[in-house]
């Protein structure tokens, strides 16, 4: 999680919301990404999916079965829904996100019946430096 943390201050110094993620494979890092929409111009350009797709280009697969993913907040219902099709083993989260999260808020994705993978779910993984990280982006802004 600390590299996630540290992508999510990347992000934020390049003018995005602070959000950072890291794919792991036996606890090594295979894949990372900070949010990147306003640079890249790009809607699904989220933390999650950069580091998804840079774990997947490593593995040459798209399948990252075995894998797990550390995020520093609580993965929206795109990224959620991708985490699923990925495969991901386990997903560790930071801070919770009541407004657009989709794991243990909002439309609790993995809890339908229509979900096809559930990852195993760690909520809470460094929640007081991620929420302050996002605390202090949206205050900046106000």
């Amino acid at each position: 999680m600390r590299r996630a943390l540290e992508l999510a201050r990347l992000a934020e110094t390049a003018g995005e919301v602070p959000i950072g993620a890291v794919v792991t494979l036996d606890g090594r890092i295979i894949g990372e990404g900070e949010n990147r929409n306003r640079r890249d111009n790009d809607p699904t350009a989220h933390a999650e999916i950069v580091a998804l797709r840079s774990a997947a280009l490593h593995l040459g697969d798209f399948r990252l079965a075995g894998c797990d993913i550390w995020v520093t907040l609580e993965p929206c219902p795109m990224c959620a829904g991708a985490i699923s099709h990925a495969r991901i083993a386990r997903l560790y989260y930071g801070a919770a996100d009541p407004k657009g999260g989709a794991i243990e808020q909002g439309p609790r994705l993995y809890a339908q019946p229509q979900c096809l993978h559930r990852p195993d779910v760690y909520g809470g993984i460094a929640e007081k430096e991620a929420s302050a990280l996002l605390r202090g982006f949206f205050a900046a802004r106000r």
